[in-house]
Protein backbone atom coordinates (compact mmCIF):
# COMPACT_ATOMS: atom_id res chain seq x y z
CA UNK A 1 0.00 0.00 0.00
CA UNK A 2 1.22 3.39 -1.26
CA UNK A 3 2.05 6.01 1.20
CA UNK A 4 0.68 8.98 0.28
CA UNK A 5 2.76 11.90 0.90
CA UNK A 6 2.40 16.13 0.64
CA UNK A 7 5.52 17.96 0.46
CA UNK A 8 6.64 21.93 1.30
CA UNK A 9 8.89 23.73 -0.25
CA UNK A 10 9.15 21.70 -3.77
CA UNK A 11 11.71 24.34 -5.46
CA UNK A 12 14.24 24.63 -2.85
CA UNK A 13 17.31 23.10 -3.28
CA UNK A 14 16.85 20.58 -0.41
CA UNK A 15 12.93 20.26 -1.10
CA UNK A 16 13.61 19.65 -5.15
CA UNK A 17 16.12 16.72 -3.89
CA UNK A 18 13.03 15.13 -2.17
CA UNK A 19 10.47 15.34 -4.63
CA UNK A 20 12.98 12.97 -6.48
CA UNK A 21 13.07 10.63 -3.49
CA UNK A 22 9.47 10.28 -2.82
CA UNK A 23 8.66 9.95 -6.96
CA UNK A 24 11.46 6.70 -7.54
CA UNK A 25 10.37 4.75 -4.19
CA UNK A 26 7.88 2.50 -4.76
CA UNK A 27 5.58 2.50 -1.81
CA UNK A 28 5.69 6.23 -1.87
CA UNK A 29 3.41 8.23 -3.86
CA UNK A 30 3.63 12.20 -4.28
CA UNK A 31 -0.01 13.48 -3.64
CA UNK A 32 0.41 17.41 -3.55
CA UNK A 33 3.35 19.83 -3.14
CA UNK A 34 2.87 23.05 -1.02
CA UNK A 35 4.56 26.21 -2.65
CA UNK A 36 3.86 29.98 -1.93
CA UNK A 37 4.45 31.23 -5.39
CA UNK A 38 2.23 28.34 -7.66
CA UNK A 39 -0.68 28.17 -6.28
CA UNK A 40 -3.03 26.20 -7.99
CA UNK A 41 -0.53 25.21 -10.97
CA UNK A 42 0.61 21.25 -11.32
CA UNK A 43 4.67 20.19 -10.77
CA UNK A 44 4.91 20.02 -14.44
CA UNK A 45 4.30 23.89 -14.85
CA UNK A 46 7.32 24.76 -12.37
CA UNK A 47 10.76 24.62 -14.78
CA UNK A 48 13.43 22.20 -13.18
CA UNK A 49 10.84 20.14 -11.80
CA UNK A 50 9.86 16.43 -13.00
CA UNK A 51 7.14 16.34 -15.52
CA UNK A 52 4.58 15.14 -13.01
CA UNK A 53 0.80 16.69 -12.46
CA UNK A 54 1.15 17.02 -8.81
CA UNK A 55 -1.22 19.84 -7.68
CA UNK A 56 -0.14 22.40 -5.94
CA UNK A 57 -0.71 24.72 -3.23
CA UNK A 58 -0.36 27.98 -1.44
CA UNK A 59 -2.70 27.10 1.45
CA UNK A 60 -1.59 24.50 3.68
CA UNK A 61 -5.33 24.07 5.13
CA UNK A 62 -6.90 24.07 1.80
CA UNK A 63 -4.20 21.55 0.97
CA UNK A 64 -5.20 19.30 3.93
CA UNK A 65 -8.76 19.24 3.15
CA UNK A 66 -8.54 18.43 -0.60
CA UNK A 67 -5.81 15.84 -0.43
CA UNK A 68 -6.03 13.20 1.34
CA UNK A 69 -2.34 12.04 2.98
CA UNK A 70 -0.64 10.13 5.29
CA UNK A 71 2.60 11.64 5.47
CA UNK A 72 4.22 15.52 5.43
CA UNK A 73 7.65 16.80 4.40
CA UNK A 74 8.37 20.47 5.30
CA UNK A 75 11.79 21.35 3.58
CA UNK A 76 11.29 25.37 4.18
CA UNK A 77 11.96 27.71 6.63
CA UNK A 78 11.74 28.06 10.47
CA UNK A 79 9.17 30.91 10.23
CA UNK A 80 6.46 28.82 8.59
CA UNK A 81 7.92 25.32 9.57
CA UNK A 82 7.08 25.50 12.83
CA UNK A 83 2.93 26.47 11.89
CA UNK A 84 3.10 23.57 8.61
CA UNK A 85 4.12 20.89 11.31
CA UNK A 86 1.27 21.93 13.87
CA UNK A 87 -1.50 22.17 11.43
CA UNK A 88 -0.44 18.67 9.97
CA UNK A 89 -1.07 16.96 13.11
CA UNK A 90 -4.08 18.64 13.70
CA UNK A 91 -5.50 17.15 10.70
CA UNK A 92 -3.93 14.00 11.50
CA UNK A 93 -0.78 13.62 9.02
CA UNK A 94 2.23 12.59 10.52
CA UNK A 95 4.94 15.62 9.75
CA UNK A 96 8.93 14.46 8.96
CA UNK A 97 10.82 17.82 9.13
CA UNK A 98 13.85 19.07 8.05
CA UNK A 99 13.57 22.69 9.26
CA UNK A 100 15.52 23.85 11.81
CA UNK A 101 15.42 26.58 14.12
CA UNK A 102 12.68 25.60 16.12
CA UNK A 103 12.98 27.05 19.40
CA UNK A 104 12.96 24.35 22.89
CA UNK A 105 9.32 25.81 23.44
CA UNK A 106 8.04 25.12 19.73
CA UNK A 107 9.22 21.66 20.40
CA UNK A 108 7.65 21.02 24.00
CA UNK A 109 4.57 22.16 22.54
CA UNK A 110 4.45 19.73 19.78
CA UNK A 111 5.44 17.39 21.50
CA UNK A 112 2.50 17.46 23.38
CA UNK A 113 0.19 18.30 20.49
CA UNK A 114 1.60 15.01 19.14
CA UNK A 115 0.76 12.95 22.27
CA UNK A 116 -2.47 14.84 22.09
CA UNK A 117 -3.57 13.53 18.97
CA UNK A 118 -1.42 9.82 18.90
CA UNK A 119 0.28 11.22 15.79
CA UNK A 120 3.85 10.46 14.61
CA UNK A 121 6.75 13.07 14.48
CA UNK A 122 9.82 13.33 13.31
CA UNK A 123 11.80 16.54 13.05
CA UNK A 124 15.70 16.03 12.31
CA UNK A 125 18.09 18.78 12.83
CA UNK A 126 20.19 16.62 9.92
CA UNK A 127 19.00 13.76 7.71
CA UNK A 128 22.37 12.56 6.76
CA UNK A 129 23.21 9.25 8.61
CA UNK A 130 27.03 10.21 8.81
CA UNK A 131 26.01 13.39 10.71
CA UNK A 132 23.90 11.44 13.05
CA UNK A 133 27.34 9.13 13.71
CA UNK A 134 29.35 12.02 14.39
CA UNK A 135 26.69 13.56 16.72
CA UNK A 136 26.87 10.42 18.80
CA UNK A 137 30.72 9.86 18.74
CA UNK A 138 31.00 13.56 19.79
CA UNK A 139 28.32 12.37 22.76
CA UNK A 140 30.70 9.37 23.67
CA UNK A 141 34.00 11.36 23.49
CA UNK A 142 32.71 14.30 25.50
CA UNK A 143 32.77 12.05 28.63
CA UNK A 144 36.68 11.90 28.28
CA UNK A 145 37.01 15.41 26.77
CA UNK A 146 35.81 18.18 28.32
CA UNK A 147 37.13 20.55 26.58
CA UNK A 148 35.23 21.23 23.11
CA UNK A 149 34.54 23.89 20.50
CA UNK A 150 32.28 22.68 17.20
CA UNK A 151 32.68 24.46 13.79
CA UNK A 152 29.88 24.01 11.34
CA UNK A 153 30.05 25.87 7.69
CA UNK A 154 26.84 25.91 5.57
CA UNK A 155 25.73 27.40 2.53
CA UNK A 156 24.80 31.47 2.72
CA UNK A 157 21.47 31.22 2.15
CA UNK A 158 21.04 29.71 5.44
CA UNK A 159 18.78 31.13 7.66
CA UNK A 160 19.39 29.65 11.50
CA UNK A 161 22.74 30.29 13.29
CA UNK A 162 24.42 27.86 14.64
CA UNK A 163 22.74 25.26 12.65
CA UNK A 164 20.34 22.76 13.95
CA UNK A 165 23.13 19.71 13.38
CA UNK A 166 25.26 21.72 16.04
CA UNK A 167 22.86 23.00 18.45
CA UNK A 168 21.50 18.87 18.79
CA UNK A 169 25.35 18.01 18.78
CA UNK A 170 25.99 20.37 21.83
CA UNK A 171 22.83 19.17 23.79
CA UNK A 172 24.20 15.38 23.46
CA UNK A 173 27.28 16.28 24.77
CA UNK A 174 25.85 17.95 27.80
CA UNK A 175 24.51 14.78 28.17
CA UNK A 176 27.95 13.66 29.34
CA UNK A 177 30.12 16.75 30.39
CA UNK A 178 29.72 18.80 32.98
CA UNK A 179 29.41 22.54 32.45
CA UNK A 180 32.86 23.78 31.95
CA UNK A 181 34.77 27.31 31.52
CA UNK A 182 37.04 26.89 28.67
CA UNK A 183 40.10 28.63 27.67
CA UNK A 184 42.30 31.08 29.51
CA UNK A 185 40.93 32.22 33.26
CA UNK A 186 41.51 36.33 31.60
CA UNK A 187 40.55 35.61 28.29
CA UNK A 188 39.23 38.85 26.03
CA UNK A 189 37.93 39.49 22.59
CA UNK A 190 39.37 42.17 21.31
CA UNK A 191 36.72 41.73 18.62
CA UNK A 192 33.57 41.21 20.02
CA UNK A 193 32.14 37.34 19.06
CA UNK A 194 35.68 36.13 17.89
CA UNK A 195 35.13 33.24 20.43
CA UNK A 196 32.30 32.40 19.02
CA UNK A 197 28.80 31.37 21.11
CA UNK A 198 28.90 29.92 24.43
CA UNK A 199 27.05 27.20 25.95
CA UNK A 200 28.09 25.71 29.31
CA UNK A 201 31.59 26.74 28.47
CA UNK A 202 31.34 24.81 25.26
CA UNK A 203 32.35 27.46 21.77
CA UNK A 204 30.44 27.01 19.27
CA UNK A 205 30.92 28.78 15.81
CA UNK A 206 29.17 28.97 12.61
CA UNK A 207 30.52 29.72 8.99
CA UNK A 208 28.57 30.78 5.96
CA UNK A 209 29.46 30.83 2.32
CA UNK A 210 28.71 30.23 -0.74
CA UNK A 211 30.12 27.11 -1.98
CA UNK A 212 29.26 24.62 0.91
CA UNK A 213 26.40 22.27 1.61
CA UNK A 214 26.81 21.32 5.33
CA UNK A 215 29.78 20.29 7.26
CA UNK A 216 30.87 19.86 10.65
CA UNK A 217 33.69 19.13 13.01
CA UNK A 218 33.65 19.02 16.73
CA UNK A 219 36.77 19.30 18.18
CA UNK A 220 38.09 17.79 21.34
CA UNK A 221 41.22 18.78 23.78
CA UNK A 222 43.28 17.47 26.42
CA UNK A 223 46.72 17.25 27.56
CA UNK A 224 48.70 16.53 25.14
CA UNK A 225 46.17 15.30 22.31
CA UNK A 226 43.29 16.07 20.48
CA UNK A 227 40.41 14.61 18.98
CA UNK A 228 38.47 15.63 15.58
CA UNK A 229 35.51 14.08 14.79
CA UNK A 230 34.01 15.74 11.20
CA UNK A 231 31.21 15.27 8.50
CA UNK A 232 30.81 16.86 5.40
CA UNK A 233 27.28 16.87 3.02
CA UNK A 234 29.15 17.22 -0.59
CA UNK A 235 25.38 17.26 -2.15
CA UNK A 236 21.84 17.03 -0.45
CA UNK A 237 21.15 13.74 -1.89
CA UNK A 238 23.42 12.56 1.35
CA UNK A 239 20.07 13.83 3.05
CA UNK A 240 17.74 11.41 0.89
CA UNK A 241 18.34 7.91 3.20
CA UNK A 242 17.27 9.85 6.13
CA UNK A 243 14.62 11.20 4.85
CA UNK A 244 13.14 8.37 3.05
CA UNK A 245 13.65 6.32 6.50
CA UNK A 246 11.95 8.62 8.61
CA UNK A 247 8.80 8.61 6.32
CA UNK A 248 8.33 4.74 6.77
CA UNK A 249 9.00 4.69 10.54
CA UNK A 250 6.87 7.93 11.25
CA UNK A 251 3.92 5.67 10.36
CA UNK A 252 4.29 3.21 13.06
CA UNK A 253 4.63 6.48 15.58
CA UNK A 254 2.33 8.18 17.53
CA UNK A 255 4.64 10.43 19.44
CA UNK A 256 7.36 12.89 18.53
CA UNK A 257 10.80 12.25 17.91
CA UNK A 258 13.67 15.14 17.50
CA UNK A 259 16.48 13.60 16.24
CA UNK A 260 17.37 11.05 13.81
CA UNK A 261 19.94 9.21 15.57
CA UNK A 262 16.05 8.42 17.96
CA UNK A 263 15.15 5.93 15.20
CA UNK A 264 18.33 4.51 14.02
Amino acid sequence: MAINIILAGPRGRMGSEAVNMVLNEPDFKLVACIDRKHDGEQLTDIQGLPNKDVPIFKEIEECFQQVNADVFIDLTIPEVGYYHTKTAMENNIRPVVGTTGFTDEQIVELSQLAQTKKTGCIIAPNFAVGAVLMMKFSEMAAKYFSDVEIIEKHHDRKLDAPSGTAKKTAELIRNTREAKKQGHPDETETIRGARGAELDGMRIHSVRLPGLVAHQEVLFGSSGQTLSIKHDSLNRESFMEGIKLSVYKVMEMDELTYGLENIL
